[in-house]
């Protein structure tokens, strides 16, 4: 039990750094990462030169805590286009997209779509 426990999380490890080791952002073209946890989804714009966020937005964020957000796809949709709000606000109009180790699917594809549809290009 324990080594399947270890074998998975390594494997996560590696499907994180595959994907990361071919996106890197900068202060113009900032890395947009997502996580997922069981219960919610969190957004950050990263700018990787200085290794400082830009922007974070999450399902529990004091932001959005009267529209009572979990991990949805209709949740996805709102954080797709308030974190392209956020990202126009400090005059960025491309980003880089940062899938970590899970799919471009459901979730994240919704959250893909809303920021592209707000304008953000990636």
């Amino acid at each position: 039990m324990e080594n399947s426990r270890k074998k998975s999380l390594v494997s996560r490890a590696r499907r994180t750094m595959r994907v990361r080791n071919q996106v890197r952002g900068s202060a113009a073209k900032p890395r947009m990462c997502v996580v997922k946890t069981n219960k919610h989804i969190e957004v950050q714009l990263i700018d990787d030169e200085k290794g400082a966020t830009l922007a974070h937005l999450s399902t529990n964020s004091r932001e959005l805590d009267s529209l009572k957000l979990k991990k949805n796809k209709s949740s996805a949709k709102v954080l797709g286009s308030k974190i392209a709000e956020k990202a126009k606000k400090l005059g960025l109009d491309t980003v880089v997209f940062d899938r970590g180790p899970f799919k471009y699917h459901g979730i994240l594809a919704e959250l893909a779509d809303a920021a592209r549809a707000q304008g953000l290009q990636f």
